[in-house]
């Protein structure tokens, strides 16, 4: 089936381009709420699902043994701009489990925020993996390995204890046979599974369940620690200070996650083109339409909705928009 527009650029008083894609709000029990296009097509969740890829790091007791704060919690859960404070943490989360940053194996990359890109080249300094915008997960990941015993070493290997652990892990809160299911290799060189996007948002739902404890604690690290998720200017990271009761989080090549855990709701969104700009406004569209809100907490998702375009005299050119659903 052809997806359908959820989002749109304008320019000049005309829509200029569009992007296609799908969505699904689903419960606990698989009920779909909401839903538009083909969500029953596997894709690749990216590092929307970080949040999952956590759960056996609080499960198996790694993060009590190793003392993990809830703003470590909260960076092993993120996509993180590479500022200071995202790369002290990151290197505090090694330290305690006793890891040390040559373990990384999730590659090395300038930080996304243009001031702390600017501050490495002032001081003539280069890029580590510690500023890769993966550094929190795979600082959890090594924990982990450390808490089971077993060599850290080739631990984003798809046969490698901690990556075996949190594919059942996932396959278990997604309802998903993964080992059935494409599997591909992200950007920080960890396993990726294709999964249904209505499998995706029952799996967040079921995150939702407040008898699951360590969800409950990941939550609460990211309300308590939204920045340590993005950044400054970050969507993630902005929209969750506005709306606290919401859990959202992006992946690569227009995907979106996110749970409303005072409705017991999950949310899963993949625009065709994997553009990001659209991604963004169309799970704020998808959200805002949702009655499970306040309405002080629809009107702060409904800015979320769009953005103005500017070009580089500033001067505002169009709109990117998601469209009501």
């Amino acid at each position: 089936m052809t997806n359908p527009v959820i989002a749109e650029v304008t320019r000049g008083g005309i829509v200029e381009s569009r992007h296609r894609g799908a969505y699904a709000v689903v419960d606990a029990s698989g009920h779909v709420v909401a839903a538009e296009g083909a969500i029953a097509a596997p894709v690749y969740p990216r590092s929307a699902i970080k949040a999952f890829q956590c759960l056996p790091v609080i499960e198996s007791g790694a993060a009590d043994r190793f003392g993990f704060s809830e703003e470590e919690i909260a960076l092993c859960c993120s996509s993180h701009n590479g500022e200071a404070d995202h790369v002290r943490v990151a290197r505090a989360l090694l330290a305690k489990a006793g890891n040390a940053e040559d373990l990384y194996e999730c590659g090395a990359h300038w930080p996304y925020h243009e001031g702390s890109r600017f501050a490495l080249l002032r001081q003539g300094a280069g890029c580590a993996a510690v500023h890769n915008n993966c550094s929190g997960k795979h600082a959890g990941m090594l924990a982990l390995a450390r808490h089971l015993g077993v060599d850290p070493h080739g631990y984003v290997n798809p046969d490698h204890p901690v990556q075996r652990l949190i594919a059942r892990r996932m396959g278990e809160i997604c309802g998903v046979d993964l080992d059935a299911q494409p599997m591909g290799v992200d950007g920080c060189s960890v396993p990726t599974w294709a999964i249904p996007l209505k499998s995706l948002a029952q799996g967040f739902a079921r995150f939702a369940d407040p008898d699951l404890v360590a969800a409950r604690r990941i939550m609460a690290a990211v309300r308590a620690c939204p920045f340590m998720v993005g950044g400054s200017d970050d969507f993630d990271t902005l929209i969750m200070e506005a709306v606290p009761r919401l859990f959202i989080k992006t992946g690569a090549e227009g995907v979106y996650c996110a749970c409303i855990p005072h409705a017991g709701l999950g949310v899963a969104l993949k625009i065709d083109d994997g553009a990001a700009r659209a991604a963004e406004v169309a799970i704020a569209s998808v959200l805002a339409g949702l009655d499970q809100w306040t309405p002080e907490e629809r009107n702060l998702l409904e800015r979320f909705r769009h953005h103005d375009l500017v070009n580089w005299r500033k001067r505002g050119v169009g709109e990117v928009r998601g469209l009501s659903l």
